[in-house]
């Protein structure tokens, strides 16, 4: 009968703490999930930070060592009678990198490893403010990473709207889109 009541206390012992370090174990996960999302934008910068851009002539950065390249351009085809340039903000990692206008193309460095990399329309226009698109990708020292950020027309009934998509895409129509595109300078607005 003892070794029976030992036996019963330490199951009961062992499962008591088996539950304990399974309820912390989720409140931890928990925890961690449980940011507000509205806090941040997530791989852009600062919601109220716009920017003054501008293309020019030159030639493209070139990769410094133990860094990766990354080069995003703006493709926007007008439809007649369309008047404006669009500033698309690009963001990594929770930072603004600058932003491009009119067919335009940015390049920046990056440290190797993951990164989050978002694109953002600045408008006055709400509905255009909000178009946002994102992608991932893992950098590796010494190569060179293109990306398209595409405005594009969508028609759903009666009503077109535009929207905005960000796309990785090989390194010949990157190389392409580079060589046929200025650069874009800019600088955050006061």
């Amino acid at each position: 009968m003892k070794i029976a009541s030992i036996g019963k206390r330490n199951f009961i012992l062992f499962a008591t703490s088996m539950f304990v370090v399974t309820v912390l174990l989720a409140l931890s996960a928990f925890a961690q999930e449980t940011q507000d999302p509205r806090a941040s934008q997530g791989a852009c910068g600062p919601k109220e930070v716009r920017f003054d851009a501008l293309t020019t002539s030159g030639n493209p950065p070139t990769l410094e060592p133990g860094k990766a390249l990354v080069f995003v351009s703006e493709v926007f085809k007008k439809v007649p009678g369309e008047w404006g340039n669009p500033t698309i903000r690009i963001g990594l990692d929770g930072a603004w990198m600058g932003a491009t206008r009119a067919n335009s193309y940015i390049a920046f460095s990056v440290d190797p490893g993951e990164h989050h990399l978002c694109t953002n329309w600045q408008s006055h226009f709400k509905r255009l403010s909000r178009e946002a698109a994102f992608t991932g990708f893992t950098a590796e020292a010494g190569k060179t990473y293109y990306f398209r950020a595409r405005i594009g027309y969508e028609t759903v009934g009666a009503a077109t709207t535009m929207t905005l998509d960000l796309d990785p895409v090989n390194p010949d129509e990157g190389k392409y889109l580079v060589a046929s595109n200025p650069e874009s300078t800019s600088h955050p607005q006061k």
